[in-house]
């Protein structure tokens, strides 16, 4: 049994390696789209497990290992932004606010699968202008849910968090290492 990383993400890719130093990554090919009555805190798991599916598809004997981050505030998602004058938006709305990091897991071997999420709140400092631009400006917003990564030097920018911060990198690490028991002490 292979171990199979469905998603391309490097900070994913980094933390999977304390359970598995070696794996295969298969990026999912699918249209992140959610249906209406998903609801946005269970569109993460959602997505996780058609990624895992998906990839699971063409390994259907080994681990597939699947997940989706988003940021939310106040009830609306934040994902990966579409260019950098949305990354400011994004940026200017989480200033001084509080907001959630929800990450849906999927893990899949064959027809077994385990779906979970695990979630934490972010509160930022107020964000000052030169702040945002400068960020923005360096590219670290690019292809990251809610404009931001707590990995690099927006961890500049966080005043607390209530819960797993390598749920807010992208990966509930401990937890996932937890759900994954099940497939290998069979």
């Amino acid at each position: 049994m292979k171990v199979i990383l469905a998603s391309a993400s490097p900070r994913r890719k980094e933390l999977l390696k304390w359970i598995f130093p070696e794996f295969e990554i298969c990026p999912a090919d699918i249209e992140e789209n959610i249906p209406e009555d998903v609801g946005a805190e269970f569109a993460p798991v959602f997505l996780a497990a058609e990624k895992a599916l998906r990839v699971s598809m063409d390994h259907p004997k080994d681990l597939v290992i699947a997940a989706d981050t988003i940021v939310l505030l106040d009830g609306k998602v934040l994902g990966k932004p579409a260019d950098d004058e949305n990354a400011k938006e994004m940026l200017r709305l989480l200033s001084g606010q509080t907001h959630k990091v929800i990450t849906g897991c999927c893990v899949r071997l064959g027809e077994d699968s385990c779906t979970f999420s695990e979630e934490s709140l972010v509160t930022f400092y107020e964000l000052g202008e030169t702040e945002i631009e400068t960020y923005v400006s360096s590219g670290a917003s690019r292809g990251k849910a809610g404009a931001y990564g707590i990995q690099d030097h927006a961890a500049l920018f966080v005043r607390k968090i209530d819960g797993d911060f390598y749920n807010v990198v992208g990966l509930p690490i401990a937890r996932l290492s937890q759900e994954i028991k099940y497939f290998i002490d069979q």
